[in-house]
């Protein structure tokens, strides 16, 4: 029998990081677009610029995210295939809301133990969502941290590149006084909010694998269920009708998001009574006596994306919405409050 390696006795296994590559090589080159040059093993990923070329003026945009306390729930739960549709959508759908097209995403995980097959499986939702969404998962690293992580503990994050014509850039400056918001619905809690998701269950003693009627499954396979990946429908959006501005909602809930992307001197009036927040965020607020400005400011409840376009374009953003299986509805208008900063208010109740 071979001696063990000085590296694999201070808990680093090399053997099982190379069989974690050869498992997720082809969900990777499924993920590949024509410009991607190589293959996965190489110090660094290729990307043909050359197709840049179309552009009159093409700005780079950039974004980063994870997970975070999301991966406990996948953990616990043994599910390790959904949470790459967690990362790609925090990743590209930040660009995305800018205008910009996702050409390629890059991943990191850091494990305290590499288990081959987890690895493989969750790279093969990252290369299936960036399918979703258009990008090429254009390579990645995975991190081997004994010592630092328990051998079942593991971390997902990642960067993502888009272009964009440079006088297409969608934002605030684009956004004027009787516009409306058009939101498009979650598929969920997305992936934020979770340290808040987290605590409420733990207090309450409910354990994943309860059945829970409300929510139509157990609450372990609610709380797991994936990010949507927007970006195609987006860019079919915008390429239909004319838009302004788009946020993403994500950490900070609809309000502390949606301000992001008006300008000085509006406001944007916001009417709960156009919709009913999926089960899962009433249940989380009733099991911890969060209150409404509380919820509000940590989860989506159930807006996935807030659109602000002119009343005449509304028609054309939900026939494209609808035909990409997302429901959608007016929320909301924009009007004017000069001198002020810009800001967002909600009124009225959900519908029970």
């Amino acid at each position: 029998m071979a001696a063990e390696s000085a590296y694999a006795a201070a808990g680093v296994d090399i053997v099982a990081g190379e069989r974690a590559v050869e498992l997720m090589k082809a969900s990777v080159a499924a993920s590949h677009r024509p410009e991607v040059l190589g293959g996965l093993g190489g110090f660094a990923g290729f990307f043909d610029a050359s197709a840049f070329a179309r552009y009159r003026r093409p700005v780079l945009a950039t974004s980063t995210d994870g997970v975070g306390t999301k991966v406990a729930i996948a953990r616990a739960m043994g599910v390790y295939d959904t949470i790459g549709w967690d990362l790609v959508g925090m990743l590209v759908d930040d660009l995305v809301v800018t205008g910009a097209e996702p050409l390629f995403v890059t991943d990191y995980i850091a494990c305290g133990k590499v288990h081959p097959e987890r690895i493989a499986a969750i790279v093969s939702g990252i290369a299936a969502a960036c399918t979703a969404a258009g990008a090429a998962l254009l390579g990645g690293e995975t991190a081997e941290h004994p010592g630092l992580l328990g051998p079942d503990e593991f971390d997902v994050a990642g960067a993502t590149t888009g272009v964009v014509e440079y006088d297409e850039i969608l934002g605030a400056d684009r956004v004027r006084p009787g516009d409306v918001v058009l939101a498009l619905a979650s598929s969920g809690l997305h992936s934020n909010g979770f340290s808040l998701v987290r605590h409420v269950l733990a207090e309450a003693g409910w354990t994943l694998d309860r059945d829970v009627p409300e929510l139509g499954t157990t609450l372990g396979a609610a709380l797991l269920t994936p990010t949507r990946v927007y970006a195609k429908d987006l860019l079919a959006i915008i390429a239909a009708a004319p838009v302004h501005s788009i946020s993403h909602i994500t950490g900070g809930g609809l309000a502390n998001n949606l301000v992001r992307v008006l300008p000085d001197g509006v406001v944007a009036d916001l009417d709960r009574a156009t919709w009913t927040p999926p089960a899962i965020f009433g249940l989380v607020q009733q099991l911890g006596g969060v209150s409404q400005p509380d919820i509000e400011a940590t989860l989506n409840q159930g807006v996935g994306m807030a659109l602000v376009l002119p009343e005449g374009s509304v028609a054309a953003a939900q026939e494209v919405a609808t035909g990409a299986g997302i429901a959608s509805w007016v929320a909301g208008t924009v009007r004017a409050e000069p001198g002020r900063p810009a800001r967002v208010e909600l009124h009225g109740e959900h519908p029970r």
